[in-house]
């Protein structure tokens, strides 16, 4: 019986080809990494191509909101308003903090919607991508489409508002004028601010989702602090308060925004109640959150959804 031997190439057989270069072979035709970041520009293009779909998520959102409650959509008015009273009752009646202040009520209402509109915008923007993690998941697209559709729709509910705030406005003795106009810049500014905060806590709480329960506490020290039911003129104004303290609380983005609202509707709140510079620091709170965040959101776009 014969031993089978394995076979051996010829001694002049050529040698074997070496290993296709899969990277090269898949540039060659166009082929890329699932899941991979796009370039920025690319990336901006790409949110641009899905806008609509961005207005029409945040309006479905914004119309969703309440329709299993039976007032429905009177709830995005009843809120800040039930808001707004419990602060009056506390602070300007039972701690006197409205005695000092001219025109409380339209004080403190304006103050509670502006500053309802950014801690919305936060509170969505923690869970735009665990809230939606089944689209992640199932479908291809831009996830920073997320955080600014949920941040669109705060703007929405605020502009819905608007008109209840107008109208309290008109109760206590204020009325349109030229100054009203500068409300549009404010809010502007105040929506890139809050859009980029919204992605930046995006993509923070979707790596620690603890972060959203912690949020609640943050965003009340926030409030407290930024002169939403008190004046921070009136009270900064003494030497107690250390200057360092005071610029800190002056410059914060959201006593900003709120201050500059007031300055617009409300006639007894004038300009030397606003700090020095007052739109530059708007403008450069809007622009550094507002591209950073954004930017920041970005350099973890393939991330989303994984694990």
């Amino acid at each position: 019986m014969t031993t089978a031997t394995a076979s051996r190439p010829p001694a002049d057989a050529p040698a074997a080809a070496p290993p296709t270069d899969l990277a090269a072979l898949a540039a060659r035709h166009g082929l890329t990494v699932s899941g991979a970041r796009p370039a920025l520009g690319a990336y901006v293009r790409q949110l641009w191509s899905r806008r609509h779909f961005i207005t029409a998520f945040a309006t479905a959102k914004l119309t969703a909101q309440y329709s299993q409650a039976r007032l429905g959509q009177v709830w995005q008015l009843a809120t800040p308003l039930l808001n707004a009273a419990v602060y009056y009752l506390i602070f300007g009646k039972l701690l006197g903090t409205g005695d000092d202040v001219p025109d409380f009520v339209p004080f403190l209402v304006t103050g509670v919607f502006i500053w309802t509109f950014t801690a919305n915008s936060i509170t969505a923007g923690t869970r735009a991508i665990s809230g939606n993690i089944g689209l992640v998941r199932a479908l291809h697209f831009p996830r920073a489409a997320l955080p600014i559709a949920l941040a669109l729709q705060q703007l929405q509910q605020l502009l819905f508002s608007l008109g209840a705030l107008v109208a309290i406005l008109f109760c206590f003795g204020e009325f349109p004028g030229p100054s009203w106009l500068l409300a549009v810049p404010a809010l502007v500014l105040q929506a890139v601010f809050n859009t980029g905060l919204s992605m930046a806590m995006a993509r923070i709480a979707a790596r620690t989702p603890d972060v959203a329960q912690l949020m609640p506490f943050v965003l009340r020290t926030w409030m407290y602090a930024s002169g939403v039911m008190w004046s921070i003129d009136k009270v900064l104004g003494s030497d107690r308060v250390p200057h360092l303290v005071a610029a800190v609380i002056r410059y914060n983005p959201a006593a900003l925004y709120i201050d500059l609202v007031r300055f617009a509707f409300i006639e007894s709140f004038t300009a030397d109640r606003l700090p020095p510079h007052v739109w530059a620091a708007a403008l450069l709170w809007a622009v550094v959150l507002g591209v950073g965040g954004f930017v920041y959101f970005w350099k973890a776009e393939e991330q989303y959804g994984r694990g």
